[in-house]
């Protein structure tokens, strides 16, 4: 398999991070050890985990570690949906669309290799 830089669903959630560091700037000061970090954290581990994944021994440890990734990105719709009750942040449908699209591709990427187990 390539290397985990040269997927798409890697590369996609590593511009969602950079997306969801320019959205917490939004949210208010008072949030900053609290939403805005586990926005930025559920982001974060997107990537990350597709990239640990991909590094393991076997197709079955990779596979584990994107279900971590999918978790980590609905934590992500979770803490968007939060902000845009409570009226921090007013439009995520940007946002949510690239959230939707990344979590099929994991999907995909997860039904592929599980077939090839």
């Amino acid at each position: 398999m390539a290397g985990y830089e040269q997927l798409d669903v890697w590369q996609k959630s590593m511009g969602l991070v950079t997306e969801v560091y320019v959205l917490v700037k939004l949210l208010p000061k008072e949030e900053t050890y609290a939403l805005s970090d586990q926005m930025r954290r559920s982001a974060v581990s997107v990537p990350s985990n597709i990239a640990e994944g991909s590094s393991r021994n076997s197709k079955k440890e990779f596979v584990q570690f994107l279900y971590i990734s999918l978790g980590s990105l609905c934590e992500l719709e979770t803490q968007l949906l939060i902000s845009k009750n409570i009226g921090y942040i007013q439009d995520i449908t940007s946002i949510q669309t690239k959230t939707l699209q990344i979590k099929k591709m994991l999907n995909a990427l997860i039904t592929s290799i599980k077939k090839s187990i």
